[in-house]
């Protein structure tokens, strides 16, 4: 088998995201991988919180 006919049976969609590195557990203690889609939203959501904060101050 090739790297192309390999490429080929897994092909990679914007959808499917590698784990970066981790692992979270989930309520049901799944171990959850930890994706850069992950990481990007909790940095929002601290900036976001950041911002508020500043603004309140």
């Amino acid at each position: 088998m090739s790297l192309q006919d390999n490429a080929a049976q897994y092909p990679t969609t914007k959808h499917q995201q590698e784990p970066v590195g981790g692992f979270i557990i989930d309520g049901q203690g799944r171990e959850v991988p930890i994706t850069e889609e992950m990481i990007k939203q909790a940095c929002d959501a601290l900036e976001e919180g950041r911002q508020r904060a500043s603004q309140q101050a």
